[in-house]
């Protein structure tokens, strides 16, 4: 039994105890004459009692002193409880961690102490009636002494009460917290779905079905009616995650929705674009043959052995490209906008390597014109890499450190045995020009290795 709910049972006595002490108010606040006038009405509870004086009195008066007080700190502890449920009721509604449930059970154990202090005193006031007028001086003090007891023990467990109220703070700060953000978050949510039905009206009023987006808005439906249903049902951390990913997702299919006519036109741009390209790459493709042609009878064969499927595979790329373009603009007259966008993609992926070894051809009859006319520039751009990479091996230093000096000696060992490949009625220019760009790339990364290594102060 709580003291909120022993209170009715106080009867007259309990009812009493409050009284009292308004009646002692009253009597402060009246003229002097009139307080005389009203001392024996006062003290006969509104009835008629016979006046006691002496030392009865004084043990009455006592008694129903101690009777006022232990009433005031009934009110006190009785309020106190009150206002510490609610913090309770808030913290249970937010917060089902160990600490949340800990807090409950210890507020359950001090409504169980606050029971046991609050019966003690209304039985108290129920045992004594101060009013009787033969109330004896014996009893008085027995009253006084037994209500001066149930007042301590109520002030003891208001102690306790607010003490444990101090302790709440960090869990009602966060539950409080989480209560606040509660209805601004179900709102945003609402407003975010509010907001992606109209732009899918908005969409479909210029002609755009957008059937995968209302698909993936009308699959929020049941995500609003839980939100709907409020935190009471679902609890205050499901409702907040609820009402984010709501928004997230709401917010998701508007934009994607606003953007669909752009997107639309922008799938309509790279049709025609990829189709003027893949014209210009099947006129492109031609050239090759006449390129390889060339290399093969000025060359050696490892020299271009690796170009000679570019043309079937040019045409056979730009073949399966227009084919994807079909199959674009089939999904676009659709408005299949993600089969479009992926057939288009293919379709770029398909040029791009036939662009690449279509150039390739092209690039390779230029470079062996290059090193068969004058092989000499080729060396010396290369031996120029490594000596650069040697001085920065040898700053500051007396000698190399082998991690650096070992692979730049194996690339200069490496340019010598290219160099002497070209001798011979055949050279194989095209391994010279492999071996230089290795060499090249050895002695680039071990500057980058150098520069990270003193960057870093090792």
């Amino acid at each position: 039994m709580t003291a909120t709910n022993a209170r009715p049972k106080a009867g007259a006595g309990a009812r009493a105890a409050v009284g009292g002490g308004r009646d002692v108010l009253m009597l402060l606040l009246l003229p002097v004459p009139l307080l005389v006038a009203a001392l024996p009405a006062a003290f006969a509870g509104g009835g008629t009692r016979r006046w006691f004086g002496g030392r009865g009195e004084s043990q009455r008066a006592e008694a129903q002193a101690a009777k006022d007080a232990a009433a005031e700190a009934f009110y006190e502890l009785d309020t106190a409880q009150r206002d510490l449920r609610i913090s309770i009721e808030t913290i249970n509604a937010v917060d089902s961690s160990p600490r949340g449930r800990k807090a409950a059970e210890d507020f359950d154990a001090l409504g169980r102490r606050i029971d046991e202090v609050s019966h003690a005193y209304i039985t108290a006031v129920d045992r004594h009636d101060l009013d009787r007028d033969d109330l004896e001086s014996s009893v008085a003090s027995q009253a006084r002494t037994e209500l001066t007891r149930a007042k301590d023990d109520l002030v003891r467990v208001k102690g306790e009460l607010d003490r444990f109220a101090q302790g709440l703070g960090p869990l009602l700060g966060s539950a409080e917290t989480q209560l606040a953000r509660l209805a601004p978050a179900v709102e945003r949510a609402r407003q975010a779905l509010l907001a992606a039905s109209n732009a899918l009206d908005s969409v479909r009023a210029a002609g755009l079905r957008a059937d995968d987006l209302a698909a993936r808005l009308a699959a929020l439906a049941p995500e609003l009616t839980k939100l709907n249903q409020g935190a009471g049902q679902h609890g205050v951390p499901e409702t907040l995650q609820r009402a984010d990913v709501v928004l997230r997702d709401a917010e998701a299919v508007r934009t994607e929705a606003e953007r669909l006519p752009e997107r639309a036109a922008e799938i309509d741009r790279r049709l025609v674009s990829l189709r003027t390209r893949a014209q210009a790459l099947t006129t492109r493709a031609g050239s090759v043959e006449p390129v390889l042609s060339e290399l093969r009878r000025r060359f050696s064969a490892a020299c271009w052995q690796d170009l000679q499927p570019v043309p079937e595979q040019a045409a056979v790329n730009v073949r399966q490209a227009e084919d994807k373009l079909v199959e674009a603009a089939k999904a676009r007259e659709e408005q299949r906008w993600a089969d479009a966008t992926s057939r288009l993609s293919t379709v770029r992926a398909l040029l791009n390597a036939t662009n690449e070894a279509v150039s390739a051809a092209g690039d390779r009859l230029r470079q062996l014109n290059a090193v068969a006319k004058d092989p000499q520039e080729e060396i010396e751009r290369t031996r120029f890499a490594v000596r650069d990479a040697q001085r920065l091996a040898m700053a500051g230093r007396h000698t190399p450190d082998p991690r650096h000096a070992r692979p730049l000696d194996d690339s200069v060992a490496r340019l010598d045995r290219a160099i002497a490949g070209l001798e011979g009625r055949h050279p194989d220019y095209w391994h010279f020009l492999t071996e230089t760009d290795a060499v090249r790339r050895t002695a680039a990364r071990v500057v980058s290795d150098i520069r990270e290594e003193r960057g870093a102060g090792t």
